[in-house]
C-alpha cells in the first residue's frame, strides 16, 4: 500500500499576499473618500515625504502609526480622509539636480514616481486620487492665495532676521536640522546670516491661541508646549544708558518679568548677532569677541537655548548704566 502526503507550503509569501489584497482594494475603491458620506468625518494627517529618491525605514516609522489610527477610526464608523502627497519644494532639490546635470523638474518628478510606487506597495489607506505635489501650480497657487489674504490684512510683513544657513546646500535650515553644529543633509558646518524674509504677525492672535477651553482632554505637556511657543509674557520694558559710549544709539532696551530684581543687575548680555555688539566692542577685546561670534554662528539655536548647557560669553569692554541706581554694568 502506498501513502501519499499532501505538501503544505509553510512559508508566508508576504509580497504575494499583499499584492493580491491591494489589487482587490483598488478594484473595490476601498480607500476612495466620498465627501457626501453621511458618516461623521475624520481627517488623519501625516507628514508628506520629501522626494529624495527612495523610501527608507524612517518613512514608514513615521507613517505607520497614522495609518493604524486612520484604520482604527474607520472601524469606529468614521468617514476617514487620510491624504498623501510630496513636499517637493526647496533648494535641496535644485542643488541635487544641478549636481547631476538634469532639470530640477525631471529630478523631482522622477523621484516622486518612484516613491509613489514604493508608498503604494506598503498598503496604507491613502486616497491616491487626492494626491498633492507641492511644486505643481495647481497646489501652490493656493499657498499664494492664502499669503495674499494675510498680506492684505496686514498679517504678513517683510523684515531682516538671522537664520541658520548651510553654505553647501545654499539654504536656510530649521533648528532641528542642525546636528552637532552641522547640516544633517551634508555634514557641512552651519553658519548664521541676516536674511530679508517674510513674517506672520501671529502675536495678534496670542490671546485666542492661549484659550484652551475646547482642549480639556489634551495632555498638559502639549498645552505647555503651545504656551511656550506663543511666548506671551507680562512685564516691563526697561532701558540701560550707553550714551557715554558716544554712539548714535543711546540706550539698550530690554524686557523683564521681574522688575523687582533690576537693582541687582550685575551684567548685560547681547546676542552675538545684535547690531550693537560691533559698535560696543573695544579694540582690546575685539579678537576674543570675533572668535566667540564665529563659534556661536556654528551652534544650533537648540543648543544655545538649552538649559543643560553652561552659559558662556565674552566681555565687550564697554559698560551700561543702570538708571535705577547709577551703577556701571559690564556688557557681554
Amino acid at each position: 500500500m502506498t501513502i501519499s502526503y499532501r505538501q503544505v507550503e509553510l512559508r508566508y509569501d508576504a509580497a504575494e499576499i499583499d499584492r493580491k489584497w491591494q489589487e482587490r482594494w483598488d478594484k473595490d475603491g476601498l480607500h476612495l473618500v466620498d465627501v457626501d458620506d453621511s458618516r461623521p468625518k475624520w481627517y488623519e494627517m501625516t507628514m508628506y515625504p520629501y522626494p529624495s529618491g527612495d523610501l527608507h525605514i524612517g518613512h514608514w516609522y513615521a507613517m505607520a502609526p497614522a495609518d493604524c489610527h486612520a484604520r482604527f477610526r474607520r472601524m469606529q464608523g468614521y468617514n476617514v480622509l487620510h491624504p498623501i502627497g510630496f513636499d517637493a519644494f526647496g533648494l535641496p532639490a535644485e542643488n541635487a539636480a544641478i549636481s547631476r546635470g538634469i532639470h530640477p523638474r525631471t529630478w523631482t518628478m522622477d523621484n516622486i514616481a518612484n516613491m509613489r510606487h514604493q508608498l503604494r506597495s506598503i498598503g496604507a489607506i491613502y486616497d491616491w486620487s487626492r494626491e498633492i505635489v507641492c511644486c505643481l501650480p495647481e497646489y501652490y497657487r493656493w499657498n499664494q492665495w492664502l499669503f495674499l489674504k494675510f498680506y492684505q490684512q496686514g498679517l504678513a510683513y517683510h523684515g531682516k532676521a538671522p537664520v541658520v544657513w548651510c553654505p553647501s546646500c545654499q539654504t536656510v535650515l530649521a533648528h532641528e536640522q542642525v546636528v552637532n553644529g552641522a547640516c544633517e543633509r551634508c555634514d557641512t558646518v552651519i553658519t548664521r546670516r541676516d536674511l530679508e524674509q517674510w513674517f506672520f504677525r501671529i502675536t495678534q492672535y496670542a490671546d485666542r491661541l492661549l484659550d484652551f477651553d475646547g482642549l480639556k482632554d489634551w495632555p498638559n505637556k502639549i498645552l505647555t508646549m503651545q504656551q511656550n511657543w506663543i511666548g506671551r509674557s507680562e512685564g516691563v520694558e526697561i532701558s540701560f544708558d550707553i550714551s557715554p559710549s558716544g554712539l548714535d544709539e543711546k540706550e539698550i532696551r530690554t524686557f523683564t518679568t521681574r522688575i523687582d530684581t533690576i537693582f541687582g543687575v550685575t551684567f548685560i548680555v547681547l546676542a552675538p548677532e545684535h547690531p550693537l555688539v560691533e559698535q560696543l566692542t573695544t579694540d582690546e577685546h575685539r579678537p576674543a569677541v570675533e572668535d566667540y561670534i564665529e563659534q556661536a554662528r556654528r551652534t544650533s539655536e537648540i543648543d544655545r537655548l538649552s538649559t543643560d548647557t553652561e552659559k558662556t560669553g565674552v566681555f565687550l569692554g564697554s559698560y551700561a548704566v543702570n538708571r535705577l541706581n547709577g551703577e556701571r554694568v559690564p556688557i557681554y
